[in-house]
């Protein structure tokens, strides 16, 4: 099969086309036909090594932890899914290895959830990673009417879910965002303000007597505005910093979950959640599409098109 890979943690110049050998499927498993897969930060840092504290890695690596495509073939002992079936996977493994930029990856079947008719694979592949990262969050936050609720980045993967997801608690919404995208912050429901110096300043003017709620999918340094503008007794997350576990905070990481993708999906055919998607690219161009992430120059997901 054909598979972008890596053998050794470096830059994107270690990127290669390759021919690999079929993975096997084994109990529980479903082997998938990759259609679409999707680029996340997290894809390129582990490569750089990033996580390499964290997880072992078996050379050649394949990237990628984000797939829609069509079930294969079924391991034992896996009723949910049959051969023809469209599904879409958060596919992260305990190591560093058979990654979705391939035409082929195997998979637990817990991980997957059916991708509903009305639903393209392109959409279906951008939302895995995100949407589940952004319903944690949301969800740990336990968030309802009564609530503010302060989203750091909230137009970027992550934080344009997670603002989806607030409003339809009914929570008061407030996202930090560039002023070009004050916009999309508007059309989910949500109030943007500008991040940058002085935030705590603006958000003040929006809540004078501050936020019970803040969620940070940043990736810089914003406790200090978080704990600025969070009541007594408020609740914080964040996927960027651990420090927040010093300061009351929760420091998520997300999780595989085939039931809350399904969740996710069918708010999706159901128009309830937008899922931005800025472009598509082919397999042999993941290099491309690495740098684009790299340098924030996409507005939305970035979809890799594993079929050409």
């Amino acid at each position: 099969m054909r598979a972008m890979t890596y053998s050794q943690y470096g830059d994107t110049d270690v990127l290669e086309l390759s021919e690999l050998p079929q993975p096997k499927v084994g109990p529980g498993q479903l082997l998938v036909r990759v259609t679409r897969a999707s680029v996340n930060p997290v894809d390129w840092k582990v490569m750089s090594g990033g996580l390499d504290g964290m997880m072992d890695a078996h050379f050649p690596a394949i990237p990628g932890w984000d797939l829609a495509g069509v079930v294969e073939q079924t391991g034992p002992d896996t009723p949910e899914f049959q051969p023809g079936d469209r599904v879409a996977a958060y596919a992260r493994k305990m190591v560093v290895s058979g990654g979705t930029f391939a035409e082929y990856v195997t998979i637990p079947v817990e991980f997957a959830a059916a991708i509903p008719d009305s639903v393209p694979d392109e959409v279906a592949a951008a939302l895995p990673l995100t949407g589940l990262t952004a319903l944690r969050a949301i969800e740990a936050l336990d968030l309802s009417a009564d609530d503010t609720v302060l989203i750091h980045a909230a137009s970027g993967g992550v934080g344009h879910i997670a603002t989806q997801l607030a409003v339809a608690t009914g929570a008061r919404v407030i996202g930090t965002a560039s002023e070009r995208n004050f916009g999309k912050l508007e059309a989910a429901g949500a109030i943007p303000v500008e991040y940058g110096d002085g935030l705590a300043e603006r958000v003040r003017q929006q809540a004078p007597d501050g936020v019970t709620a803040v969620a940070d999918f940043a990736g810089a340094d914003v406790l200090e505005t978080t704990l600025a503008v969070l009541k007594d007794g408020g609740r914080h997350v964040s996927i960027t910093d651990s420090s927040v576990t010093e300061h009351g905070g929760r420091w998520l990481w997300v999780r595989p979950d085939g039931s809350r993708l399904g969740d996710l999906l069918r708010r999706v055919a159901a128009k309830e959640l937008v899922v931005d998607v800025d472009r598509i690219l082919p397999l042999g161009e993941v290099a491309e599409a690495f740098r684009i992430s790299q340098e924030g120059e996409a507005q939305g997901k970035i979809v890799i098109d594993v079929e050409h």
